[in-house]
């Protein structure tokens, strides 16, 4: 039985279940009754909530949305209500909360079953969270020649083109391909990053953690731990992870209780970093190569869709290649392959994050628990009580036009102009100079989310797409199958992905520059 069949029949049985006992919302009275309810309410909600999950989440909740732009309203779920944030001052409330008030981790465990997934040590540990936003992050300048070398070397192995010869491929699963080998530079280093088979685990693991999850997520929590057996296979690609990564992990923990944390050629990589943050049971082979897996399904999941993504904008609006193309040819011409060079690729920057604006993960993000005994309530009054699960309406926001003129087109270097405005009449070195590059997060551009746990990946995730588009776009040719036709993003309740069925055409570029 593949996964999607094991979702839609999961889906369905769990929502029959619920459907004889529809207690939770045929109450006269319930703690969230102020909040306004968008759909129906009583026995149909379940079936609401089914088309909802198969069909209709983004019209859903851009309906509510648009009803609701400054406050909060609610939907129904298989066994709850989902109450969706709206209005940047909701939004700035919401993700400023302490999580021993609004819980990320509550939120995400409901979403996607994380504990069964990818196990109780790593939901309730995000020790490695603190090692991507420091140690990762601090050691991007050092680390990028290796990640350049990577992105060439997995585009040519991914590929495979000869001469100037077209070839078609899967965009999505070949920008899987990639993303995941470059990751797997700085996560585990050569020769492992390019090891197919650990790749393919690395893989599956992320596909794993996101449609497992989903499906033991719409079943109660006392039911979770007799259904997650049956359906993630995260005890295989754990099984295979060891054998691959175990023993690098192992020599790595021998030569650091024998030779001191600062051994002689100790490598500068995602492991080496983990080690000095681990302590106790974490420095255990098994929950070391949990982190990494983890940390995998985070990177490559969001990256190759952003990337895959951006290759469609492009197809879809093939005269913006050509001045992409030009600016990192002149910047790199003057500057060299560099970190530093991808900060002056203002357009570029600009068109990324106007694809992510244009195209999230889903009609909602930042998921979240109310934890605190006493619930959560904002400035104006609009409570949520213990219990209760909430997120923010991020499409919707990004297409709000009150934030962004022309909100639904592609513009793609609208936050370039809006940079070049600023610094035109502020100070440079202000750190309002940020507030439109990609890695900013902000009440009306959410995809990193935003407040206490905005993604910590984000710098690396930003350099490593400018990274890849400034490749393909210098070395390759790039043609859509089908010419100005955007392939239709594949919607399953609130989820949406880039059509994975979608191919485009490659080759080589001919008389490129010597430097290149």
């Amino acid at each position: 039985m593949n996964s999607l069949t094991s979702l839609v029949l999961s889906s369905g049985l769990v929502l029959l279940v619920f459907a004889s006992i529809d207690k939770a919302f045929t109450n006269t009275s319930h703690p969230l009754d102020a909040i306004p309810i968008v759909g129906s309410s009583g026995l149909r909600s379940y079936w609401e909530a089914f088309k909802l999950l198969l069909t209709g989440g983004p019209a859903v909740i851009r309906r509510g949305y648009d009803l609701y732009p400054e406050g909060c309203f609610r939907i129904a779920r298989p066994t709850h209500w989902l109450v969706i944030v709206s209005g940047p001052k909701h939004v700035k409330e919401f993700g400023d909360a302490q999580e021993h008030v609004l819980s990320f981790r509550g939120g995400m465990e409901n979403t996607i079953a994380v504990t069964q997934v990818v196990g109780r040590t790593i939901a309730e540990d995000t020790y490695h969270q603190l090692t991507i936003r420091g140690s990762l992050t601090k050691n991007l300048q050092a680390c990028f020649d290796g990640v350049r070398e990577e992105i060439e070397f997995a585009f040519d192995e991914v590929l495979k083109l000869q001469g100037t010869e077209w070839k078609t491929l899967k965009t999505l699963n070949a920008m899987t391909a990639v993303v995941a080998r470059v990751n797997n530079r700085l996560l585990v280093g050569l020769p492992l990053c390019r090891n197919k088979t650990y790749l393919d685990t690395s893989i599956q693991f992320a596909i794993d953690v996101i449609v497992s999850g989903q499906i033991i997520g719409f079943f109660p929590q006392y039911m979770r731990p007799f259904v997650g057996p049956l359906v993630t296979s995260r005890n295989k690609s754990i099984a295979t992870a060891l054998q691959l990564l175990g023993p690098v992990i192992e020599e790595r923990l021998a030569k650091a209780d024998t030779l001191g944390s600062n051994w002689p050629g100790k490598p500068n990589d995602f492991i080496s970093w983990l080690l000095d943050d681990a302590v106790g049971e974490e420095r255990t082979v098994r929950n070391l190569v949990l982190r990494v897996l983890s940390t995998n399904f985070a990177a490559i999941h969001t990256t190759s869709m952003t990337f895959t993504h951006a290759i469609f904008d492009l197809m879809t609006r093939p005269e913006l290649i050509q001045p992409l193309r030009d600016e990192a040819e002149r910047v790199f011409e003057e500057e060299g392959w560099t970190k530093n060079a991808l900060n002056k690729m203002i357009k570029m920057d600009s068109f990324l994050r106007e694809t992510q604006r244009l195209h999230t993960m889903g009609p909602v993000n930042m998921f979240r628990k109310v934890v605190a005994k006493d619930g959560f309530r904002f400035s104006d009054g609009t409570f949520l009580p213990e219990g209760t699960f909430a997120c923010i309406a991020i499409d919707s926001i990004h297409h709000d036009t009150s934030f962004h003129q022309n909100a639904a087109e592609l513009d793609a270097f609208r936050f370039a102009r809006e940079r070049e405005e600023y610094t035109a009449t502020h100070d440079r070195d202000g750190q309002d100079m940020f507030k439109r590059h990609m890695v900013n997060a902000a009440t009306d551009h959410l995809p990193w989310g935003i407040g206490k746990h905005v993604c910590p990946g984000r710098f690396f995730a930003a350099m490593e797409l400018k990274t890849m588009l400034a490749h393909v776009l210098i070395k390759y040719d790039f043609e859509p199958q089908v010419p100005g036709v955007r392939p239709k993003d594949i919607v399953f309740g609130l989820s949406v992905t880039p059509n994975m069925f979608a191919k485009i055409r490659f080759r080589k570029r001919a008389n490129l520059w010597a430097w290149v």
